[in-house]
Parts: structure tokens; sequence; C-alpha cells
């Protein structure tokens, strides 16, 4: 069955929003990924580190569903994090299938050593704060109103 212009224009990759995010979320990653080496991070291990940064000690669930990981992802990236020294697991006395995750005193300096991170993405996106700011409230928008459509 033959398009029209329009849809034509709108099946172009250029055009597609999933290209754009997906693009720029590699983008992003292989920009992490020098600053990342130097603290001995993966970009998923630094996201979990930015997340007991925030809040130390939450269940492997809360993280999971805070982070948007399964487990089957989330628990070996925490068993290398330990491996490392930088969280310990924790079984909840009140119920030991909870499992939590806390920072350990190297988890805790490494914050300090990972300060400068956002500094220096800011600088190579050439972004001011405001512009930042209102670009990842676009986005989490987005994937607001993606969870809600799936």
């Amino acid at each position: 069955m033959p398009t029209n212009p329009q849809q034509d224009e709108m099946l172009k990759l250029d055009n597609q929003l999933c290209f754009a995010v997906y693009s720029a979320s590699l983008a992003m990653t292989r920009l992490y990924k020098p600053l990342l080496e130097k603290l001995q991070l993966t970009y998923p291990q630094y996201l979990v580190m930015l997340s007991l940064w925030e809040q130390d000690g939450p269940t492997v669930s809360a993280l999971g569903e805070r982070l948007s990981l399964d487990s089957g992802t989330l628990t070996p990236l925490l068993k290398r994090l330990e491996a490392n020294g930088y969280v310990a697991r924790v079984r909840d006395v009140a119920d030991e299938r909870r499992v939590h995750i806390t920072l350990t005193a190297a988890g805790r300096k490494l914050k300090a050593r990972a300060a400068n991170v956002p500094e220096c993405l800011m600088a190579a996106t050439e972004c001011s704060v405001p512009e930042l700011i209102a670009l990842t409230q676009q986005i989490q928008t987005l994937r607001d109103r993606i969870r809600k459509a799936a």
C-alpha cells in the first residue's frame, strides 16, 4: 500500500522521537564513560550510587523501582559494587527476605570524588543550568506519559 508524502516524512529516521531519545542516551553514556572510569564505575553503577547518596538503605526492590531496573540487572550490579567495597547488602532483621543496600565508608567517600561529574557534563553539553533543568523536566514528563500509555 503506497504512503502519502506526510506519512513518508513521518517515517524518516531523523523525525523519530524514539531515535532522538535513543541516540541522545547513547551519546550521554559515551560522555560519562571517561569520567566514570576515573571512579571505577559503570554508568548503571553510577546511577545506583547517586540514588544511595540521596537515600541510603533502601531495599533492593525499592532501589530497582527507583532506577527502573529489574532484579536480574540490579543484583549483579550490586554484587560488583559490594566487591568494590562501596555498598553492603544487609538482610532485614524483621523479614529476612528483604535486603537493604547501605553505603560503606568508601561508598560515602566516593561521593566527594564524583562531585565534579555534573559540572563536567554541563561544560561538555554547553548547556546552562536553566536549560538543563528545563530539558530534564521535559524528558521526565515524556517518560511519565510513556509509562502511563504503556
